[in-house]
């Protein structure tokens, strides 16, 4: 039978994280209706005067406008139990930030708590960030964290992130589902390649055209051509012959293939410079981007 300490030691451990679980719901509540107003800068941790969140939403209506995407910068002391990565993508999911239909945009979390640096991405803007994108703009952003500089570390966020966007999506890209393995490549054509394409596709048209009208063309000549196909026709005949063929040698070559031993970025996740790695979130939305111990 259980005893009375073991059961006050097992009610304190589910009030504990039902506590929890009810302030980082409130959070993300506050948040949301927040969200509706435009706010898009969440110091819960204190870290910024109102001078500099007045600054800091200004830079990201801005930064919002030229990407068309949604741009959210959090500080916390209390994560809920919660990892950063965690915290981060479900304060994104559950507070309804996000433009389109894939909730296009990032977030950036300064978590006290965990004393973690996280940039969570949805949408498109994970092909944007790609793991080695991710990480040098963590090295960047790791330089003002390391003297308290907060306000740093966002300006050299939104710094980076328009900077990379201006770049585009870099040849090769492709998202690498931790979870199942799965790989999605982006296909894009280039102004040039489009034309190459077009320009190949009109010649050929245009040379099957001027062929079929030049034979048609051939009005003098359909007799002389219809008399010597009857002549040539006159005395053909099929013959079959049964016809064998002999192995006569095999050889087998065997080689080793070399395995894939690269890796991109400095979290020591493997792939190309390309490469965005994503996973699930807990509202089974998908995320890219990556954190930083501080």
């Amino acid at each position: 039978m259980m005893s009375w300490s073991k059961i006050r030691k097992n009610i304190c451990i589910w009030m504990t994280a039902f506590l929890c679980s009810f302030l980082f719901m409130t959070a993300v509540v506050n948040a949301a209706e927040k969200a509706d107003d435009g706010q898009r800068v969440f110091d819960d941790a204190g870290l910024f005067t109102d001078s500099q969140i007045s600054s800091m939403e200004t830079e990201i209506a801005e930064l919002q406008k030229k990407m068309k995407m949604d741009v959210v910068v959090v500080t916390t002391r209390d994560s809920g139990g919660k990892s950063a990565v965690a915290y981060a993508d479900d304060f994104y999911d559950y507070g309804g930030f996000g433009t389109g239909n894939d909730y296009n945009g990032l977030l950036f979390l300064i978590d006290m708590d965990n004393r973690e640096l996280t940039i969570s991405t949805s949408g498109i803007m994970r092909r944007y960030l790609t793991d080695k994108r991710v990480e040098s703009m963590l090295d960047r952003i790791y330089e003002y964290a390391s003297d308290a500089d907060y306000k740093g570390c966002v300006d050299q966020f939104l710094k980076d992130t328009l900077k990379y966007y201006k770049k585009g999506i870099q040849a090769g890209q492709y998202i690498y589902d931790v979870e199942t393995g799965r790989i999605s490549f982006h296909r894009s054509i280039r102004w040039y390649e489009w034309l190459l394409a077009l320009g190949v596709s009109l010649f050929t048209a245009c040379s099957a055209c001027l062929s079929v009208v030049r034979k048609y063309e051939m009005k003098s000549e359909r007799k002389q051509a219809a008399n010597f196909n009857l002549a040539y026709r006159a005395d053909c005949c099929f013959s079959f012959r049964n016809q064998t063929d002999n192995l006569v040698n095999k050889f087998v070559t065997q080689a080793i293939i070399p395995r894939n031993t690269s890796s991109g970025g400095g979290s020591g996740r493997s792939g190309g410079s390309g490469r965005s790695s994503v996973h699930r979130s807990s509202s089974g939305r998908s995320h890219g981007g990556g954190s930083r111990k501080f």
